[in-house]
């Protein structure tokens, strides 16, 4: 009896393990969609912050020219296409192609490949200028990267519309290993993170999030608001402290309890959005949450809201011009027959470059968290914990800091060369200390960094610029950073210290 029970028992078990598995490593297809589009604004909201500091950072007229960039990186330099010209129009078109490319992968159009020409224009523009990226960056990136390997272009686009006439149904979920590496990539930041966060007192104490909004680098919008309530942001604290350190049962629900978990998440990183200069890095977390919502979480929105776009696409005409698009696109089968064998070829090498890069970041991130001992024994070539996501961990920081560069003209008067003003003898504001979040980040290296290369670079950059634009020429400047510690219950003195003295004439 046991015998002729036990196929049918074994195949029940197996289906009910791959039903738990697909319910928590797969991703709903509409969620693909919106992950789509929501990665093509950002990639063009990117380039357009960028582009406000596009001399300054990637051209040789800036902070960090190619000859510099080729000695401190001379393997990263190889890898980079902005690095081919330090010309600024050069730059600017490269910017356009990119632009471009998020705008084909916002709306579907050849997804894979605008995908594929998106990642690598990211890869080298990270690769140009190292010294401005953040932990958003390297998310990004990673967000691209495993994309390519799942079907974004599947609804709600250009290609779903041109493939209105295939006989293939469009898929409603995607269970794959590849759909796995993505949503095990969002979780690992966080879990790491969580690692980091628990050796740190400030964090187990309740106080990492007073501080963080007690940094005037840091601030914008609602936090001085925010800053007033204490007990508001100890709860805050801990709450973040909670999610990140659960945030593996995002991998372990389903359903409703995977919904007020992403939820939890959303609207802690738009509260970090209202509250934190940290570039984009909330939105850039906000996207790759997305994939975790499940079908139900779906299937209520779009009965929701597609009422209302209808309706407005209506108004606009959207309707008719997609319905002649869908009838001029026919599906070209001439090829088919001869790239079979190719795609067939092709998805399964992908399978094999997941499951190897999957368990690469697994192995890499067990590395940073100590879990596993690094090659090199006890001084690795590379420590992974000094490369992962350990963003305001162990413990955040507890000082401010701003740059002051006084100089003096050929007249014998003194200026700031920084600020493009008279001497600095109190704080700057929020937005006269770092233009951006990316200068913040890239001054940020000044403080840490013995190699006077930087900060030379800098320093003629400083001249230049003001040569440019004003009569009377500088002749020297000195780099100084300031630093002002938080103390809630005390003064808070500053100190200053030297870095760099340089003359605007010999470059020495």
């Amino acid at each position: 009896m046991s015998d002729s029970n036990s196929p049918p028992l074994t195949a029940s078990v197996r289906a009910r393990v791959g039903s738990a598995l697909a319910a928590r490593f797969g991703i709903d297809t509409r969620a693909l969609a919106l992950f789509r589009i929501s990665l093509g604004l950002l990639l063009v909201v990117d380039l357009a912050l960028r582009a406000r500091h596009l001399e300054a950072f990637y051209t040789d007229a800036g902070v960090f020219p190619l000859v510099l960039h080729a000695e401190l990186y001379p393997i990263v330099s190889h890898l980079s296409l902005h690095a081919l010209s330090g010309d600024l129009w050069f730059q600017a078109l490269l910017f356009l192609v990119a632009g471009l490319c998020g705008v084909a992968l916002l709306v579907g159009y050849r997804t894979r490949l605008a995908l594929l020409l998106s990642f690598l224009l990211l890869v080298s523009l990270h690769a140009r200028n190292l010294g401005v990226l953040n932990g958003g960056d390297s998310v990004l990136r990673r967000l691209l990267f495993w994309s390519l390997f799942l079907p974004l272009g599947e609804r709600w686009s250009v290609d779903a519309l041109r493939r209105s006439g295939s006989p293939k149904p469009q898929a409603k979920r995607v269970a794959s290993l590849a759909s796995a590496a993505l949503l095990i990539q969002v979780v690992l930041v966080y879990a790491v993170n969580a690692v980091f966060k628990l050796r740190g007192d400030l964090w187990l104490d309740g106080e990492a999030v007073r501080y963080v909004l007690s940094l005037e680098q840091f601030t914008i919008l609602f936090a001085d608001t925010v800053a007033q309530y204490p007990a508001l942001l100890h709860a805050v604290d801990l709450l973040w402290l909670g999610l990140v350190i659960a945030s593996p049962l995002l991998l372990v629900f389903s359903g409703r309890l995977r919904t007020v978990l992403v939820s939890l998440f959303v609207g802690m990183h738009l509260g970090m959005l209202l509250t934190m200069r940290i570039g984009i890095f909330p939105l850039i977390s906000i996207t790759a949450l997305l994939v975790f919502l499940p079908s139900p979480a779906w299937d209520w929105l779009t009965a929701r809201f597609s009422g209302p776009v209808v309706r407005m696409a209506g108004r606009l005409g959207l309707a008719s011009r997609l319905d002649q698009l869908r009838r001029r696109s026919t599906p070209t089968a001439s090829l088919g027959s001869r790239l079979t064998a190719l795609r067939r070829w092709t998805r399964r090498t992908a399978r094999v470059v997941v499951a190897v890069l999957l368990a690469a970041i697994l192995v890499w991130n067990a590395m940073a968290v100590g879990l596993v001992s690094p090659p090199g024994g006890d001084d690795p070539a590379v420590n992974p914990a000094d490369n992962t996501w350990n963003m305001f961990a162990p413990h955040p920081p507890t000082a401010d800091w701003w740059y002051v560069a006084p100089g003096e003209l050929q007249s014998g008067e003194r200026v700031d060369a920084y600020y493009l003003s008279s001497p600095v003898e109190q704080r700057p504001g929020t937005w006269e200390m770092y233009p951006s979040a990316r200068w913040r980040k890239y001054m940020e290296g000044f403080r840490y960094s013995d190699d006077d290369r930087s900060r030379r670079a800098f320093a003629s950059y400083l001249c230049s610029r003001w040569n440019r634009t004003h009569d009377e020429k500088l002749t020297n400047i000195t780099l100084s950073y300031v630093e002002q510690p938080t103390r809630f219950d005390g003064p808070e003195p500053t100190t200053q210290r030297e870095l760099l003295v340089y003359n605007c004439s010999s470059g020495a």
